[in-house]
C-alpha cells in the first residue's frame, strides 16, 4: 500500500464499505488496485516517462446511485481520498489516484432510469453505447457521444469536451447537452443533490474534483437516418480541400475526419481505407450523400463505400479523434506523440504545420467553427513538444498541450465550487491546482475547450 494512509485506516474503511457494498463490492487485492490505478495515459509519452503516478489502497464498486453516495460518505468519514473512475478510457492520467486512497469505480452503476421525449436519464456508469441504444429504441438519439463509445456517461461529462455530433451542436459546455445532474459532494453525511441548467455546467470537465456525478440527464433529438461514408484521395491535400465544405453540408454531418496515407494505413484493415491513399470518413444524413459524393469526385477523390446501420456508424466514430493516434502508436511502438490543434491554418498552412515536428502528420476533424485535429510527431523529449507548441502558435494554430492531468477548463470556477463541496480536498487530489503550482511545462497552452 501507499504511505499516505495508515493500514488501520484503510482496513477500517474497507470494513465499512463491505457492510454497504458486500464482499464483491470492495477489493484490496494488489492486482485489482493496480488495474484501477491506470488509464489510457500510454497515449502520452510525456506522462509515460513519469509512471507510475499512484496506486490505490482499495477499490470500491458501488452498483447503484445510492451506494455511490454511501461509499463517498464512508471515505470522507475516514479521511481517505476519492478518485472517481468510469471505464478508464481517459488518455492523460486524470483517473490515476495520485495519493493512493480509494478508487471509486462507477462502472457497475449503469442503469438506464428513464427515456422520455427529448431526454434520457442514466446512472454514471452507463456506457454511451447503452444510452444510444436505449434512445434509438424510442426513435431518438444522443446529441453527441465520444469516439470511445464504451465510455461511461459520467466519465464523458467529467472529462470530455466534444465528440461525434459536435459539428452541429458544439462542445459539451455550450451545446445544452446536459439537462441535469445528480451529484454527491465530499462531506461526511452526503446526499444526492440535483443541479440543472447553468448550475450543472460547473460539474463538467473537472474530473470529479468538485463533486462526483451520480446520475445524468442529457438531451436526445429525433432519430435520423445516418450513413457511414468512406472516400479516398491520391493525396491528403484533396481531403483537406473539402473538409470545411463537407462539415458545413446540409443536413449537418455527425462527423467528418481525414488522415494522411501513413496514418490511414495504421487504422484497422478495411477495404474502404485503401493502402497508399488519404482517407476521408464521414457520418452523413442519407440526404447529404449525393452532394458529398459529387464534392469528393470534383476534388479528385473517389467514394469507397457508403454503409448502413448503427453498427457501421459507431465503427466509424471509433476511428476518429484520438483513435488514429492510438492506432499509429500500435503500428510504430515508442515513436509518436501528439498535440491538439485547431484553426484554419491547419488547412491553409499544412506544410508548415507538418514541418513543426519530425515526422509530422495531422489527423483532422471538421468542427462547428473551424477544423480541429491531432498533430502527431516523432517523440524526442518534453522540451521538444513544448517548443513545437510555440512554433504552432506563431503559425496561427490554436494549440492545447494534452500531456497533463490538471483541470484546465474554468479552473477558478471549479476551485470556488470545490471550496464548498470538497472542504477536506479529498476529491481526485492532484488534479485541481493553480497555475503557479503546476510543474513547469505541463500546463495548458491556450486551451481550446
Amino acid at each position: 500500500m501507499n504511505d499516505t494512509y495508515p493500514t488501520s485506516t484503510i482496513d477500517a474503511l474497507a470494513a465499512e464499505l463491505r457492510s454497504i457494498l458486500g464482499e464483491r463490492g470492495v477489493s484490496t487485492e494488489l492486482a485489482m488496485r493496480e488495474k484501477a490505478s491506470i488509464d489510457g495515459a500510454k497515449l502520452s509519452p510525456v506522462i509515460m516517462e513519469q509512471l507510475p503516478l499512484g496506486l490505490a489502497d482499495l477499490v470500491a464498486f458501488p452498483a447503484t446511485a445510492g451506494e455511490i453516495v454511501q461509499a463517498v460518505g464512508a471515505a470522507v468519514r475516514h479521511g481517505v481520498s476519492i478518485t472517481p473512475r468510469g471505464k478508464g478510457t481517459g488518455n492523460y492520467g486524470q483517473a490515476i489516484p495520485m495519493p493512493g486512497g480509494m478508487v471509486l469505480d462507477l462502472s457497475r452503476a449503469k442503469a438506464i432510469l428513464d427515456v422520455g421525449d427529448g431526454f434520457v436519464t442514466a446512472e454514471a456508469g452507463a456506457t454511451m453505447i447503452q444510452l444510444e441504444t436505449a434512445a434509438r429504441a424510442a426513435g431518438q438519439e444522443l446529441l453527441m457521444y465520444p469516439s470511445t463509445a464504451q465510455s461511461t456517461i459520467g466519465g464523458f461529462l467529467s472529462g470530455g469536451s466534444c465528440g461525434t455530433g459536435s459539428i452541429e451542436h458544439g462542445v459539451i459546455s455550450e451545446s445544452g447537452f446536459v439537462v441535469a445532474l445528480d451529484v454527491v459532494h465530499a462531506v461526511a453525511d452526503p446526499v444526492m443533490i440535483r443541479v440543472e441548467g447553468a448550475e450543472a455546467q460547473s460539474y463538467l470537465h473537472n474530473y470529479g474534483t468538485a463533486g462526483i456525478i451520480v446520475r445524468a440527464t442529457v438531451k436526445l433529438e429525433p432519430l435520423r437516418e445516418w450513413r457511414a461514408f468512406y472516400a479516398s484521395f491520391p493525396a491528403f491535400e484533396g481531403a483537406l480541400s473539402i473538409i470545411r465544405e463537407l462539415g458545413q453540408a446540409t443536413p449537418t454531418p455527425r462527423l467528418v475526419s481525414a488522415d494522411l496515407p501513413m496514418l490511414a494505413a495504421a487504422l484497422p484493415a478495411d477495404a474502404a481505407i485503401p493502402a497508399g491513399r488519404a482517407s476521408l470518413r464521414a457520418i452523413l444524413d442519407v440526404a447529404a450523400v449525393p452532394a458529398a459524393t459529387a464534392l469528393v469526385e470534383r476534388a479528385g477523390g473517389r467514394v469507397e463505400d457508403v454503409r448502413v446501420g448503427p453498427q457501421a456508424v459507431i465503427k466509424l466514430s471509433m476511428i476518429s479523434y484520438n483513435h488514429p493516434i492510438e492506432w499509429l502508436q500500435k503500428a510504430h511502438r515508442d515513436t509518436y506523440f501528439h498535440v491538439e490543434v485547431a484553426g484554419d491554418a491547419l488547412i491553409e498552412r499544412i506544410d508548415e504545420v507538418h514541418a513543426v515536428y519530425s515526422g509530422g502528420m495531422l489527423h483532422i476533424e471538421a468542427q462547428r467553427d473551424y477544423p480541429i485535429g491531432m498533430l502527431a510527431g516523432r517523440f524526442e523529449s518534453k522540451a521538444q513538444v513544448e517548443a513545437g507548441l510555440e512554433r504552432l502558435k506563431d503559425l496561427g494554430v490554436r494549440v492545447h498541450n494534452p500531456h497533463q492531468w490538471f483541470v484546465d477548463f474554468e479552473v477558478q470556477r471549479t476551485m470556488d465550487l470545490a471550496a464548498v463541496t470538497d472542504p477536506f480536498r479529498l476529491l481526485n487530489p492532484g488534479k485541481l491546482v493553480r497555475d503557479e503550482e503546476q510543474p513547469h511545462g505541463l500546463m495548458t497552452v491556450e486551451a481550446q475547450r
